[in-house]
């Protein structure tokens, strides 16, 4: 199975970007967007000057708990810059969700709290509501870095989650002023890894 087959049967059908957008991005977006591939595992992300961004990772269920997510994980922090990715909420029907979170509250991340992120599926026409998930490497706190974090989301957002939208599935994105929210701190969501928190 190639690496795009075992992301589109592993990801639900509302996170998949297409074949050909992903072709293209690492076509086009050399050095910016990346794969890491092995026999058991498949990691794309976006590096850019000030953060990562990882769009994908897949461990295949035989390699589960040996370790081989938090190694890809650690791999991306010792470029000693922020890591950024975006998780479903707690779906407590899919146990995958709920190990995810604790994977992710394991190897240091903290919940964006104050970033409100819900976009639209091109493929099943619905809203997602999405989370935000870091690391900083300096243990800056939420303070500090949410601001950042919202702007690498916009940024992510931007250039490789609607890169080409139109061409390859004949319709855009919502802009991202419509999908990202920034709210007030006395506004901020309950702390999504709190209870995974070791």
């Amino acid at each position: 199975m190639n690496w795009y087959d075992k992301l589109n049967e592993y990801f639900p059908v509302e996170e998949m970007k297409s074949r050909t957008h992903m072709e293209t991005l690492l076509a086009e977006k050399e050095g910016i967007y990346g794969k890491d591939e092995g026999p058991d595992h498949v990691l794309m992300y976006a590096e850019f000057d000030d953060f990562l961004f990882v769009d994908y990772l897949y461990v295949s269920s035989e390699s589960r708990g040996q370790g081989l997510g938090g190694k890809l994980i650690r791999k991306l922090k010792a470029k000693g810059k922020p890591v950024i990715l975006e998780v479903e909420p707690v779906d407590y029907v899919d146990t995958d969700t709920s190990k995810r979170l604790k994977f992710y509250a394991r190897e240091g991340f903290c919940h964006a709290r104050r970033i409100g992120y819900s976009r639209r599926s091109l493929a099943t026409g619905e809203k997602n509501d999405l989370e935000i998930l870091y690391w900083s490497p300096d243990g800056a706190g939420e303070e500090a870095v949410e601001q950042a974090i919202f702007n690498g989301m916009r940024r992510t957002y931007e250039e490789i989650h609607t890169y080409k939208d139109a061409d390859f599935y004949g319709v855009s994105y919502e802009p991202a002023d419509a999908v990202f929210d920034f709210h007030r701190k006395q506004e901020q969501k309950e702390d999504l890894l709190e209870p995974f928190a070791v």
